[in-house]
């Protein structure tokens, strides 16, 4: 008996599910890829609320098709960063004073419920972190520098929470008001206003304490603080570009 040459093994084509299996495979990490450029984009302020996303050109920029930019502009919608209107497109999403006022609303009563989630899980270097982090806040002079430190901030405050959809429901709050705390902070600087880092170190030292009471207060009239000042702002509403109808 002989064995037959590799050359000589009947070859075969892979069956129509298991191409479409790698297609999908394929699409789904460029999309991921993709939101997450079009992601840090958003949020750095490159694209603003209101700015129409065209897919032509984020394939063309990415070196993809259309199949895994629409892909990646659901998982932005899902995110609240981006507005699909069907038949017209994709734009960056944009919130009227009334709708952040209910963001806002929304905050103060889910975070203070996430607070007390991870209260229990902060461990010591997750809460020196905070502090440190509060430190470096009250020391920056830029409004980018402040929402990144401030955003991980409360991130780590919240990280040890383990929760079926609350955690998420936070994020997208967080993500559709970002553009709206990153304006309000730029006049939160220019003013040189102290409280925000005072509530920051307040938060920290509760934690510590394990005093849940108290970090919820905390966090809640954090939150209601910003939302009140937003609303006494109006003209920061009327700065970004329209959007869609």
């Amino acid at each position: 008996m002989t064995d037959k040459h590799p050359a000589d093994a009947p070859v075969t084509s892979p069956s129509p599910e298991d191409a479409s299996s790698a297609d999908s495979a394929r699409h789904g990490k460029a999309s991921r890829r993709i939101a997450d450029g079009l992601r840090a984009s958003i949020l750095s302020g490159e694209l603003p609320p209101g700015s129409r996303i065209r897919q032509e050109e984020i394939a063309a920029q990415y070196g993809a098709s259309r199949i895994p930019v629409r892909g990646a502009l659901s998982i932005l919608e899902s995110d609240g960063l981006v507005r699909l209107v069907a038949n017209s497109g994709a734009w960056v999403a944009r919130f009227s004073r009334g709708e952040c006022e209910e963001f806002y609303q929304i905050r103060e009563h889910l975070e203070p419920l996430l607070l007390r989630a991870s209260l229990p899980g902060l461990k010591p270097e997750i809460l020196d972190r905070m502090a440190d982090l509060a430190e470096e806040m009250a020391r920056t002079g830029r409004a980018e520098d402040f929402l990144r430190l401030d955003r991980e901030f409360h991130a780590l405050s919240y990280s040890a929470a383990r929760t079926v959809a609350l955690h998420e429901i936070v994020q997208r709050m967080w993500n559709m008001t970002h553009h709206y705390r990153l304006m309000f902070t730029q006049v939160f600087l220019e003013q040189r206003s102290t409280i925000a880092h005072d509530e920051h170190r307040m938060l920290v030292r509760a934690l510590r304490e394990g005093d849940a009471d108290q970090a919820d207060l905390v966090v809640r009239g954090h939150i209601r603080r910003t939302r009140l000042q937003l609303a006494q702002h109006p003209e920061l509403f009327d700065v970004l570009p329209s959007g869609p109808d």
